[in-house]
């Protein structure tokens, strides 16, 4: 396919070249993330170790494979977590029973990953003022959050935002929204919520390359992120206010630890739409991935992301954290080509692609897990938070440690 020629508008001639906004003082300080924890089904297999399976669900019998062990071989992806069995593939069938198991295995991964993130944030399921969910790889109604809601405790009066359609960009976009609603409600705890479980989708039968790089390169998982406004109990702002929300768990130590939320910055392409996401049919999700999205994001990605910087008086070069969704090897190299990032500046998301695979949306928020986990990073530090979706579209957000 060809890459479209993107068309923007231009600023009107009377109007300045650019307009800096600058980033909020001290007093007026954003969110802070006070947790972060992801869940992995049991399922873990090596790369070598599904080649041959997914071959034998997607190819017909005898069918030449070289294709398919060059797109396993070259994926970047050495360890996944499946949501089933790998020999349980077989069996699913239609799209009922993938999307019954999507529900069921969603569930609980869902529930540990939120449990285990309050609990790192000293909170309890009752203090939740807003749960923002995001999946792609499932549907239901009532949704994922809600039947959670009742499972763990949530207080009836929880706000709910389930997210559909975002796909990989959903992380980013989710805690995004997350900010965006903490900002204005500084009392309230936000949690986001995703899980994907991308080997559902899998179609059987299906030799088309867009088939075979998804058999190669995604993996199962869940994660949650806990999010608490600068009038909360726990949450230290700059200025040394302490605040005074109305949750009641403590969250001290890990909103302290935490980076606070910045900025945010939401950008579409215009004539993109058919290079990423999903036709759906009878059969389920048939994934959609166009070979032009690299050259999509070497095109405008790096001018987009550093007007954004700009506004807030940075450049690429005073960003030392950087956790980019690992779409891929050539999505990464991408990135790192159009912003001229160091080598290892990547190494975070090329760890995670690695070790668990491209999870769409919740690839993000494991490596900021990741990030949490090793070395904090100064006080002080800059970290840049990115990931782009079906749209086509990528989702900015600027944190500060």
């Amino acid at each position: 396919m060809r890459v479209p020629v993107l068309v923007e508008h231009a600023p009107s001639p009377s109007a300045p070249a650019s307009v800096a906004r600058r980033p909020p003082p001290p007093s007026a300080a954003g969110p802070r993330i006070a947790a972060v924890r992801c869940a992995l089904p049991p399922h873990r297999y090596a790369q070598h170790e599904l080649t041959g399976p997914i071959g034998d669900l997607c190819l017909s019998p005898g069918a030449d494979r070289a294709l398919l062990h060059r797109v396993h071989a070259s994926a970047g992806v050495r360890t996944r977590h499946l949501a089933l069995p790998i020999e349980r593939y077989a069996r699913l069938g239609d799209f009922g029973r993938s999307n019954g198991a999507w529900l069921e295995t969603g569930l609980e991964l869902g529930e540990e990953a939120l449990s285990g993130a309050l609990r790192e944030a000293g909170l309890t399921p009752a203090d939740v003022d807003l749960l923002v969910f995001a999946s792609i790889t499932g549907v239901s109604a009532p949704s994922l959050d809600a039947r959670l809601a009742g499972r763990m405790g949530l207080r009836p009066d929880v706000k709910r935002l389930p997210l559909f359609g975002l796909g990989c960009v959903a992380g980013a976009a989710g805690l995004a929204r997350v900010h965006d609603h903490l900002r204005g409600h500084p009392e309230d705890t936000a949690v986001l919520l995703t899980v994907e479980l991308c080997s559902l989708t899998l179609q059987r039968g299906d030799a088309s390359r867009a088939n075979l790089v998804a058999g190669a390169l995604f993996g199962d998982g869940a994660a949650a992120l806990v999010a608490r406004g600068g009038n909360t109990h726990g949450v230290n702002t700059d200025d040394g206010g302490s605040g005074s929300g109305s949750g009641s768990g403590s969250g001290t130590v890990a909103s302290a630890s935490g980076p606070r939320v910045v900025a945010t910055r939401s950008h579409l392409y215009p004539g993109t739409e058919g290079l990423l996401g999903w036709e759906i049919g009878a059969a389920g999700f048939r994934v959609v991935i166009d070979a032009g999205v690299p050259d999509i994001v070497r095109g405008h990605l790096g001018r987009h992301l550093r007007a954004f910087l700009a506004e807030h008086e940075l450049t690429v070069d005073d960003i030392g954290i950087w956790i980019c969704h690992p779409g891929g090897p050539r999505i990464l190299s991408a990135v790192s080509e159009t912003l001229g990032l160091s080598e290892d500046a990547l190494d975070r998301s090329r760890r995670s692609l690695a070790a668990v695979g491209n999870m769409s949306s919740v690839s993000v928020l494991h490596i900021l897990e990741d990030v949490r986990v090793r070395r904090a990073p100064e006080p002080g530090t800059w970290g840049l938070l990115l990931a782009m979706g079906p749209g086509f579209c990528s989702e900015l957000v600027l944190l500060r440690w």
